[in-house]
């Protein structure tokens, strides 16, 4: 792939760039507007019980979107979307005015990831690292460690949160809550301590596609960052530090490993840095599951191959664990059964050297998940 593709329509418009940033600037104000959307919704959302919760997470590329597209269609469910962002603090009155307006979700078009994904402004979107970055000031800052566990204790984290669920759980008529976050793997402990029902579908692929995917959109953002300049802001700015100028390792406990992925990445070894992302992320998530047996019920791992070689049995048993009725859902799946295939628009292209070292780093932990050298 040429760096002139790899950068192509990843651009940050101007005027979603101009309100990014004014959001940014005022989000102490708009943290207490959201206070008093709360207040004047109490009685409305105190009678919303906010009913296992459904969290989706993995490395970046793994599959977690099309994992989320695929769940949001379900009739119960409602998630954030593009449109709910950058104004994320008052979710019920911002959607009230956009159904008042008129609110249209545009013609579809290829996201910015260059990957088959077509969205609208009204597609599930992860939206809600920006409400934990708010509150957590450390969770990417690779010198620290990055999890929440079951320890963590923050009140006004918790009741800011339940009460932005729960708006958007009342604007949305919705019964169920759904969130797409990658940085969430470090937070699942801390999730089932603040809602006991929760539910989590973990999304994993095989490390070289993996690795490859993520190269790709590494050198596609990276890229993107020279030819504008406002692309770095934008995406620090909606809590993606997974590529760009501004990309930052998962601290899981283990600063060594996080220091390690990031010296590989500025020297150059782009392909070992994500290796050791790969490896440290879902070797601490493994490690939690294993010793946890409320985890070992909350979660299922989703194979990544497992979905486009057998869709509909992959989505049936997702259904299953996350307890939503598949009986409303039968054309979704017949639908998705036809779409969902393989990446074919790129192969991975290591050389002898690069492929014995990933599969030296991520081998231990591939194999755990089930997968073969």
């Amino acid at each position: 792939m040429t760096e002139q593709q790899a950068s192509k329509a990843v651009h940050v418009p101007t005027g979603l760039n101009l309100k990014t940033r004014f959001f940014s600037a005022t989000a102490g104000a708009w943290r207490r507007l959201s206070a008093l959307e709360s207040a004047v919704l109490r009685d409305e959302i105190e009678r919303i019980e906010i009913d296992r919760p459904i969290y989706v997470t993995g490395v970046p590329r793994a599959g977690t979107t099309i994992t989320t597209e695929i769940l949001e269609r379900h009739p119960d469910v409602t998630s954030h979307r593009y449109s709910d962002f950058p104004n994320v603090y008052t979710p019920y009155w911002r959607n009230w005015l956009a159904e008042k307006s008129g609110r249209k979700s545009g013609e579809f078009v290829e996201r910015s990831h260059g990957d088959r994904i077509m969205v609208t402004s009204e597609s599930p979107e992860a939206v809600e690292e920006v409400i934990w970055m708010q509150f957590f000031g450390h969770l990417h800052d690779a010198g620290n460690d990055q999890v929440l566990d079951e320890h963590t204790n923050h009140a006004g984290f918790e009741s800011f949160y339940r009460d932005h669920i729960r708006k958007l759980l009342a604007i949305r008529g919705a019964s169920r809550y759904l969130a797409k976050g990658n940085y969430n793997i470090t937070r699942l402990r801390y999730l089932l301590k603040i809602f006991p029902n929760a539910r989590f579908a973990v999304v994993v692929r095989h490390p070289v596609n993996h690795v490859a995917s993520l190269l790709k959109q590494d050198l596609r953002f990276q890229e993107a960052s020279r030819e504008d300049s406002r692309v770095p802001g934008q995406l620090a700015s909606s809590g993606h530090f997974e590529f760009g100028p501004h990309q930052r390792a998962i601290n899981t406990g283990n600063a060594r490993a996080a220091a390690a992925i990031e010296h590989a990445w500025s020297a150059g070894e782009r392909t070992e840095g994500w290796a050791r992302y790969w490896a440290s992320a879902y070797r601490y998530l493994l490690d939690r599951i294993e010793a946890d047996k409320a985890l070992q019920e909350a979660v299922t791992i989703v194979h990544y191959e497992r979905l486009c070689r057998k869709p509909e049995q992959t989505i049936r048993d997702l259904l299953e664990h996350c307890r939503l009725d598949p009986a409303s859902f039968e054309p979704v799946i017949e639908e998705y059964s036809g779409r969902i295939s393989p990446p074919t628009y790129y192969q991975p292209d290591f050389n002898e050297e690069e492929s014995m070292r990933l599969l030296d780093i991520c081998g231990p932990v591939a194999r755990r998940l089930g997968y073969e050298q």
